[in-house]
């Protein structure tokens, strides 16, 4: 069994703990593990607001129309004041996306997808955006921010947190940051792999 659900919301600070408390009802009634379900959590909440602070555009003023094929997230106008965050649990893994409307990540040609590399290795390089998709931060892989810094740990926690972290951009639509984690279930739980 597995189940899977998507939220559109409103880039507002309100909207971070609204899908912080839904992943985590979700994973309670389906008997994840407290301690996985904590780390989702907190690596959700830094999505969240990383959206919510940079996921809106500059240009709010195209009012195109909202034709078919198109979702809300698409809406010319609307699409600044919105992110989307999409959840997936199978009977393995976990695996969130949220995505929003704003610029993008930076280039650059590396990128870490993995909270723990091999001990003793770099992160795994990407080739350049273009080819992949794959895109950068404003963080070197393996440094953190500066300790007075008021910002940009968010990014360092969810790949600390998560197994498997993918930082992307949509071309001309905004930023995406994926990430999965293994599950651990408790006794009885409803979705537990047989």
């Amino acid at each position: 069994m597995s189940m899977w659900w998507s939220l559109h919301l409103r880039r507002e600070a309100a909207s971070v703990p609204l899908a912080r408390r839904f992943l985590l009802g979700t994973m309670e009634t389906a008997g994840v593990d407290p301690d996985i379900s904590f780390d989702l959590s907190v690596a959700l909440s830094e999505a969240c607001a990383n959206a919510v602070e940079h996921g809106g555009r500059r240009d709010t003023g195209d009012t195109g129309d909202t034709g078919p094929g198109r979702t809300v997230d698409e809406r010319p106008g609307q699409a600044n004041e919105q992110y989307r965050v999409t959840a997936y649990l199978d009977g393995e893994k976990c695996r969130i996306e949220v995505a929003d409307s704003g610029p993008g990540f930076p280039v650059r040609r590396t990128l870490r997808t993995a909270a723990h590399p091999s001990a003793g290795q770099p992160p795994e390089p990407y080739p350049p955006s273009g080819g992949s998709g794959s895109v950068a931060l404003g963080v070197v892989p393996g440094e953190h921010p500066g300790a007075l810094a008021e910002s940009g740990r968010g990014l360092c926690l969810i790949e600390e947190l998560a197994d498997h972290v993918h930082f992307g951009n949509r071309p001309g639509r905004g930023a995406v940051v994926s990430f999965d984690k293994v599950l651990k279930w408790r006794e009885g739980a409803l979705l537990m792999v047989s």
